[in-house]
C-alpha cells in the first residue's frame, strides 16, 4: 500500500487500511550514520529513509545492509599450510 503521512504516495510495507501501523505511527528520521546515502529522502517530517522506517535500528549493530555510502574491505586470506605436508607433498613426486 501506499503511504500517505512522511512519504505520500511511495509504497510502504507498514501501511494498511488503518494507517501506519509502524510504532509511533510514522516513519523516523534519518541519523548522522546515514549522512551521504543515496536512499535518503525528503518527507514531510524532514529527511528519511526510503526503504528503513527506523534508521537507528539498522545502525545498531554496526553497519546498515541498505547504506549505499558504506563499503566493506574483504580482505583474502592466504590458505596456511602445514610446512610437514607441504615437504612430503613436494617429495612424493621425487623417485630416486
Amino acid at each position: 500500500m501506499q503511504c500517505q503521512t512522511v512519504l505520500p504516495g511511495a509504497e510502504c510495507t507498514f501501511w494498511s487500511k488503518k494507517g501506519c501501523i509502524f510504532e509511533g505511527n510514522s516513519c523516523q528520521l534519518v541519523i548522522d550514520k546515514c549522512q551521504g546515502c543515496e536512499r535518503i529522502v525528503e518527507g514531510t517530517i524532514g529527511q528519511v529513509c526510503s526503504v528503513a522506517p527506523s534508521p537507528e535500528q539498522k545502525w545498531r549493530s554496526g553497519l546498515c545492509n541498505f547504506a549505499t555510502h558504506q563499503k566493506i574491505d574483504l580482505k583474502t586470506v592466504e590458505a596456511k599450510v602445514n610446512p610437514l605436508k607441504a615437504s612430503k607433498k613436494a617429495a612424493g613426486g621425487k623417485k630416486k
